[in-house]
């Protein structure tokens, strides 16, 4: 029998915490608010497979490879997304304490950006088979910033990933009216840059996590 790795041994933990937080939500206060979080983390489980997908031996051809790709770029915002669920804290319809719909929402938020992260990493080392790494590094941060282009696309203008296929003609009109009018829409760079910067910080900061917890200190304090 197949083990599981040790990635989808966190994600199945993450996912069995999650859930067991809904079911007891939903059984104290008999309302089903917050059940789109199962959704939503599987919709962010999508690009993570992709990765997967592009990082295995089963794709041979340059053509699936890039296409996988652009598929998992499609996906790849809703991974992000999950972040801004932390707004429905807002949304008061009974008397569950505030402090679990947050550690239940901050929760699914990290599990959406361990799969963000996991798979971003996958690219970037499928990614580093094909150029060099300056130019890797400069792409990376290029799809941390259409990744959170498309979040706020996602979250304040309601689009969604599948939009592109029923509705593209209006989506592409969404798209390409902040890059022709930026002036216009400063509050679409505004929340784009500022979405960027915290994405590329935690990212880059994971990956250089083990690093620094294997540093020697250089520094002693003495009581």
């Amino acid at each position: 029998m197949k083990q599981l790795s040790a990635s989808y041994k966190v994600q199945l933990a993450f996912f069995a915490f999650i859930t067991v937080m809904l079911v007891a939500r939903v059984c104290y206060s008999g309302t089903l608010m917050y059940l789109f979080l199962l959704w939503n983390l599987f919709l962010a489980w999508v690009p993570f497979q992709l990765s997967v997908l592009l990082s295995s031996k089963k794709v041979r051809s340059k053509t699936s490879a890039y296409f996988i790709l652009a598929g998992w770029l499609l996906f790849f915002p809703n991974a992000l997304y999950i972040i801004t669920d932390l707004i429905h804290l807002e949304d008061v319809d009974t008397d569950v304490p505030v402090w679990f719909d947050a550690i239940l929402i901050f929760t699914s938020s990290v599990a959406g950006l361990i799969l963000a992260f996991a798979s971003l990493f996958k690219v970037e080392r499928f990614l580093q088979q094909k150029i060099k790494q300056h130019l890797v590094d400069r792409l990376i941060v290029g799809c941390l910033f259409l990744g959170s282009f498309g979040v706020y696309l996602g979250r304040f203008l309601r689009w969604n990933s599948w939009d592109i296929v029923t509705h593209p003609l209006d989506l592409l009109a969404q798209i390409t009216a902040p890059f022709i009018l930026p002036l216009q829409h400063y509050r679409t760079w505004g929340i784009t840059g500022m979405l960027t910067c915290l994405f590329c910080l935690l990212y880059f900061t994971v990956k250089k996590l083990p690093g620094l917890l294997e540093e020697p200190g250089k520094t002693s304090f003495k009581l």
